[in-house]
């Protein structure tokens, strides 16, 4: 098979059959990772990027609902719209073995800076730069059992108001390098928005009225969100099996049987003590801190071959799919963010 090589399509309007195509044979309508460019009332853009990982379809289902909603007439605002992994959504998985994750490759990186993948994404980048930016969204499915959050790298007003249109509950993360959130935060308010599951129309739906309440959004409020109205989280690290590591999940002859119930403990506040499975590993997790230090040791306990967390956390994106563990993570870890931090924030 030969591979053509990687390059950004831009378009000025959609193409034929775009609006009706399912992710999977989205490879028939665009070649590859295509930046879309529509005309609206209100300028500056909206940015959209959907499907960065091939097998989460939700944000393109919402972005058809939407531009359906509007066929015949003039966008609210304008709106640029990035489809990413196009091939992998091909496969229905979230990258193919060959490709870096394409929520990894945007400027920032390290690891991917020099692959094809970064230079498109960089130009995608660069060309949102010079047409100006009102606000960016990424959108996303996850594999676990989670609710409808938002992601967001700053805690500024604008940013949490931004977040608070998807959910309440919004997670304030520094990110991997090379996020596409991470990318746009300095220069507009700017969200990751986690949909639930894949093909469940209620995620979708939630999805379009996202992206609507963003078009339709003239400002963004200047004043600061209230206590009430929002649950805030802080990640405290990012929880990976080491790669050595044999793992299952209700499976006693793996050296490390997860619980085969694990993504229920999603956003549950669990204490110290709370069981993960079963380990016949002294350490078999990595737990990577913002700084990128690895924490395992300070947040799991594995005595008697318990695998224990050793400090009270909250999981988020537990997932029971082995694929899914092995090119991305087996869950965050959170904790609570005290609401003054938000009032600190706002007045720095």
């Amino acid at each position: 098979m030969t591979i053509a090589p990687l390059q950004l399509t831009r378009l000025y309007a959609l193409p034929e059959g775009f609006l009706d195509t399912s992710a999977r044979d989205l490879h028939r309508v665009l070649p590859g990772p295509t930046l879309i460019h529509l005309p609206g009332r209100r300028t500056p853009e909206l940015f959209v990027s959907v499907l960065l990982h091939g097998n989460e379809d939700v944000g393109l289902v919402a972005i058809q609902q939407v531009l359906k909603a509007h066929a015949g007439r003039e966008l609210p605002r304008a709106l640029s719209i990035l489809i990413g992994n196009v091939t992998a959504a091909q496969e229905g998985v979230r990258r193919l073995d060959r490709q870096p994750d394409y929520n990894r490759v945007w400027p920032g990186t390290v690891q991917h800076e020099g692959t094809p993948e970064c230079a498109v994404m960089t130009e995608v980048h660069d060309i949102m730069v010079q047409r100006g930016l009102f606000a960016s969204i990424d959108i996303h499915n996850n594999t676990g059992l989670n609710p409808h959050y938002g992601v967001v790298n700053r805690l500024d007003p604008a940013t949490l108001h931004l977040a608070m249109l998807m959910s309440r509950t919004v997670v304030w993360f520094k990110g991997p390098p090379g996020s596409q959130t991470g990318a746009f935060s300095p220069l507009c308010p700017s969200v990751t928005v986690e949909c639930g599951k894949p093909g469940v129309p209620a995620n979708e739906a939630a999805a379009a009225r996202f992206i609507e309440a963003c078009l339709h959004l003239s400002e963004f409020p200047t004043h600061e969100v209230r206590e009430q109205d929002l649950d805030l989280y802080h990640t405290l690290a990012l929880v990976k099996v080491a790669p050595e590591v044999d793992f299952g999940f209700g499976d006693p002859h793996r050296a490390v049987n997860f619980d085969p119930q694990l993504d229920h403990k999603n956003f549950v506040e669990l204490q110290a003590g709370a069981s993960f499975g079963q380990t016949r590993h002294a350490q078999p997790l990595q737990a990577l801190d913002e700084a990128n230090e690895d924490v395992a040791a300070s947040m799991f306990d594995t005595a008697d071959g318990e695998l224990r967390l050793k400090r009270p956390a909250m999981p988020a994106m537990l997932t029971l799919d082995a694929r899914v563990v092995r090119q991305d993570c087996l869950c965050y870890l959170m904790e609570r963010v005290p609401f003054e931090r938000v009032r600190q924030a706002a007045k720095a």
